[in-house]
């Protein structure tokens, strides 16, 4: 219960028989804690592949606990990037510096219920009859965009530090850092949440743009992949292109190609940026190996998914108050 409550997610990759192994850890009053069980009498290395796939997390996030020393060995085999620990370690776990995040969020503290409402949440799409679209409007979505407060930052240092898919540079900003923008005048940091009837998805968003007189460069943006089927990435550009166009600047996107963030690529271009010539360019450089692309803003309509209540354009940049996007 104590790591469920520091945010580590815990599942079961067990060769045993499932309804009899599910009723055991029901009668105990644990099987709550676990996501995605997964008991049967396959290779556990197959377990723990398809886990980390569901989850969308990379093998080197997943820690792997049994008794056998040949189930670890199994598994390690196949995965050297997991870690393993003896059953025998369970009651010290807490004490190593893996299972101790320095600040537990509050997303941290829900994010099992968060995945087992997206569960949830897939179970009905799957039972769905109809477009995506239809779907995505029955689920009452909201996403709210606002300026990062204080207590937030660690939710979106960790942003930055676990997504790969949806990192359009892959720069990790650390936490100091982060909080030093918060009072930069030149400097907007932005935190994007979302939330439906199956309940809160938590921060699942961060852009990072630094003003300058003739165009906003996005310095970050980073969506959770948890939300990617909602298209919230390209709700943000879409959101943010209005805003810019209100506010009379170009935007400029740093761009950086990883192994893993194709599809944020996709987004950008879908979006209408691209590589061109731009004299509010000229301000601008770079990072070695990160491109530039530029977006001329046109006034864009709302979507018709998702409400979205964010900041208004002012003088100093986004700091006007939250209002619904019409």
């Amino acid at each position: 219960m104590e790591l469920d409550a520091r945010g580590v997610l815990q599942a079961v990759s067990s060769r045993n028989d499932h309804d009899e192994a599910w009723a055991r850890l029901e009668a105990l009053g644990l099987a709550e804690y676990f996501v995605l069980p997964h008991i049967n009498w396959g290779p556990k290395s197959t377990s723990v592949k398809a886990i980390a796939d569901r989850l969308n997390f990379s093998l080197k996030t997943i820690a792997f606990i049994d008794d056998l020393p040949t189930e670890r060995a199994e598994v390690q085999f196949h995965h050297p990037d997991v870690r393993c620990y003896p059953a025998e370690q369970v009651t010290s776990l807490l004490d190593l510096p893996e299972f101790s995040p320095p600040v537990v969020t509050v997303d941290a503290r829900r994010r099992r219920q968060m995945y087992q409402a997206g569960f949830e949440r897939d179970r009905e799409r799957e039972q769905f009859q109809g477009a995506d679209e239809t779907f995505l409007r029955s689920l009452d979505l909201e996403m709210r965009i606002g300026k990062a407060r204080d207590e937030e930052i660690t939710r979106v240092e960790e942003l930055t530090l676990r997504t790969s898919q949806m990192n359009a540079t892959g720069v990790h900003y650390s936490d100091s850092a982060l909080r030093a923008l918060l009072t930069d005048e030149d400097h907007e940091v932005l935190v994007v949440s979302m939330s439906d009837r199956f309940g809160p998805h938590g921060a699942v968003g961060v852009m990072l743009i630094e003003k300058f007189p003739a165009a906003w460069r996005i310095k970050l943006l980073a969506t959770s992949c948890r939300v990617v089927s909602f298209g919230a990435g390209a709700v943000l550009l879409r959101w943010l292109t209005d805003v810019a166009a209100r506010a009379g600047v170009h935007l400029v996107a740093d761009f950086k190609r990883t192994e893993r963030n194709r599809m944020m690529e996709v987004a950008y271009r879908f979006a209408g940026f691209a590589a061109a010539e731009c004299d509010c360019l000229a301000a601008i450089t770079p990072p070695e190996g990160t491109e530039s692309l530029h977006l001329e803003p046109v006034r864009q309509d709302p979507p018709t998914t998702v409400r979205v209540l964010a900041p208004e354009p002012n003088a100093d940049g986004l700091g006007g108050p939250e209002v619904l996007w019409r």
